[in-house]
């Protein structure tokens, strides 16, 4: 077994080494860290000697975190050893282990979108899809609420129907979202779990869009990560992500961002409070989004092919459409689930 960790701002992390009878054997510990005193590197790969494969993260680094002693571990720490370990057992994985694909979907109702969202989620969780990406085309406007969100404090319904906004619930935590037809970039990652093994759910989400932040600001987007979720710039934000981590071991990970907006509109349609505003820092729920177009002047089309090009450049894709049989199947999900008023009042 092999298994490298890179620590994000720190050093590189290998375990090489061998599994017979459901244990480690035979552990090498090695990389381009620096450890005193020279002592330290036995202590640590004897911790690793005769650990059974099934051993948890934590349990495994609390193992590590004993054997160091009073040892001084510069660019690396005990959690990046077990994380390398997982690598080796193939527990953990990192962006280069799996061949992703874009999925073209075209454009879809909001309905239809949250039930293709948890489709692919579902397949790629149970081995039946590869890790994807999909950016979303949204047939009509929508209001999204979070899967925990009040229905009435959210969103006021009259004014909803009035505008003819959709309203749809989602399976992820977070806050309402705003969106409309060629105003807005919505994208989605579905990946199995070991890719974020061992990070806590603020690093996870970072670490899933640093192509994104990358991708912005090759169009001119000074954009950074405001935690927890937030997709932000000097200018104001620009959008926000979510995730929803799924039994069968797969991460559905999402973010709406504001390419353009209708302040106007958006804000006859969410009921947004004023402590919410507040924590911005702000009294007006305008103020609080500065759209990508404001910041780039370029179309739409050109930033989508920026932020894909960046992806592909990083980590590969192959593109594709959406299958019959996944059709289908979100077909049947969208009318059990996402288009009932069961669901969408869950939180009435």
């Amino acid at each position: 077994m092999h298994g490298e960790r890179k620590v994000r701002g720190g050093k590189l992390v290998v375990v090489d080494g061998r599994v017979e009878e459901g244990l480690l054997r035979d552990t090498v510990l090695s990389g381009d860290f620096f450890l005193e005193p020279d002592e330290a590197l036995g202590w640590l790969t004897r911790a690793l000697q005769d650990v059974p494969v099934g051993i948890s993260l934590d349990d495994l680094t609390d193992r590590l975190e004993a054997a160091r002693r009073d040892a001084v571990m510069l660019g690396f720490a005990p959690r990046d050893i077990a994380l390398a370990v997982l690598r080796a057992l193939g527990r953990a994985t990192t962006w280069e282990d799996h061949e992703f694909e874009l999925v073209d979907a075209g454009p879809l109702e909001p309905v239809q979108q949250m039930a293709v969202d948890e489709v692919l989620a579902r397949q790629v969780a149970e081995g039946r899809r590869t890790p994807t990406l999909r950016i979303w085309d949204w047939a009509s406007s929508a209001v999204i609420i979070g899967s925990y969100q009040s229905l009435a404090n959210e969103v006021d319904l009259d004014a909803a129907d009035r505008h003819g906004i959709t309203v749809v619930r989602r399976i992820s935590g977070g806050g309402a979202m705003f969106v409309e037809p060629g105003n807005t970039i919505t994208y989605s990652l579905y990946v199995p779990d070991t890719l974020v093994a061992g990070m806590s759910f603020a690093e996870s989400y970072a670490f899933l869009d640093e192509w994104v932040l990358r991708g912005l600001r090759s169009v001119g987007v000074e954009a950074t990560y405001a935690p927890l979720n937030d997709i932000t710039s000097p200018l104001g934000k620009i959008g926000g992500a979510a995730q929803k981590r799924l039994a069968a071991g797969g991460v559905l990970h999402h973010a709406t961002m504001a390419y353009d907006i209708d302040s106007a509109t958006m804000l006859d349609v969410l009921r947004i409070g004023r402590e919410k505003l507040s924590d911005k820092g702000t009294t007006s729920a305008g103020k609080r989004v500065d759209p990508i177009r404001a910041q780039t002047g370029l179309p739409r089309e050109k930033v989508v092919d920026a932020l894909v090009g960046e992806f592909e450049r990083s980590y590969g894709l192959r593109r594709t459409t959406l299958d019959d049989a996944t059709r289908e199947e979100a077909a049947a999900l969208a009318a059990e689930k996402f288009a009932t008023a069961a669901w969408l009042r869950r939180v009435p």
